[in-house]
């Protein structure tokens, strides 16, 4: 293992493990997850204080100064910060990667994986606590806007985030490491877009549901999109299993065990 991560020379295992930190930093990843968690745990508490105080009539004006300000204010802000992210990881992007080192190009896959971790964690309150959430409000009160103090919570805030953390892998990935530049990642692709499509689905059930006037309940074929859309989630998986087989590959050069393979698709 000294081997893999030195520089050239051998290292105590005191010194290796200095250098394997470096290549993996969890303090931004706990910052980010900190931060997050009380992103989520303030607007569950918000809903707790204020949905049936005054989120059960659309039309009041308590309604339009409590959920609907939210829903002003969260909207253009995380998909505000999420451009600015997006554009930050593409005007940086790596515009000469066949000069790639091996230790840099297992860094930045270090890197993915803590982008995806980020992506997951933002996935799973969605796909748990505030997705039942949703269904339990919708199954007690009756919806009288599409706009309800569970939605708003729930598709425009908890969905634009992780479409935020899910395209950012996707470009990091693109644009700094070369077996994903160089060629499509089919699981990539699904773990990203798929999810993301949850958001465009909204509209198709909301428009069922003002024509239909069906019940919530979880096995109505409006919702049949929410399941398989977020299935595909799974693929992540796949990335995993990609990113692996070339760090592997990346460990074996860097220690010297075989000569460098090319990063393809």
């Amino acid at each position: 293992m000294s081997a893999v991560i030195g520089s050239g020379r051998s290292q105590t295992p005191s010194q290796a493990a200095v250098t394997e930190q470096k290549m993996f930093k969890f303090g931004p990843v706990a910052i980010v997850w900190g931060l997050m968690a009380a992103i989520y745990l303030g607007l569950r508490v918000f809903q707790q204080e204020f949905g049936f105080s005054v989120g059960l009539d659309s039309t009041t004006p308590e309604f339009e100064s409590h959920w609907m300000r939210l829903f002003q204010i969260e909207v253009p802000l995380i998909f505000g910060t999420g451009f600015a992210v997006w554009l930050y990881l593409w005007f940086t992007r790596d515009k000469n990667m066949d000069s790639l080192q091996p230790k840099e190009e297992l860094r930045r896959y270090f890197s993915l994986v803590a982008w995806f971790l980020l992506y997951t964690f933002s996935f799973l309150w969605i796909a748990s606590f505030f997705g039942e959430g949703d269904a339990v409000w919708h199954q007690t009160v009756v919806r009288d806007t599409s706009f309800t103090p569970s939605h708003i919570v729930v598709f425009y805030a908890c969905v634009p985030m992780y479409i935020v953390f899910g395209v950012s892998s996707l470009l990091y990935a693109t644009t700094r490491l070369p077996r994903f530049a160089k060629g499509y990642s089919v699981p990539l692709i699904m773990a990203v877009l798929g999810p993301a499509l949850i958001l465009p689905n909204l509209g198709y059930n909301e428009w069922g549901h003002a024509f239909w006037l069906t019940e919530e309940i979880f096995s109505h074929p409006l919702h049949w999109g929410f399941p398989i859309l977020g299935w595909t989630g799974f693929a992540l998986g796949g990335v995993l299993l990609q990113a692996l087989t070339r760090m592997y590959e990346l460990f074996r050069e860097i220690d010297g065990t075989s000569e460098p393979a090319k990063a393809t698709a």
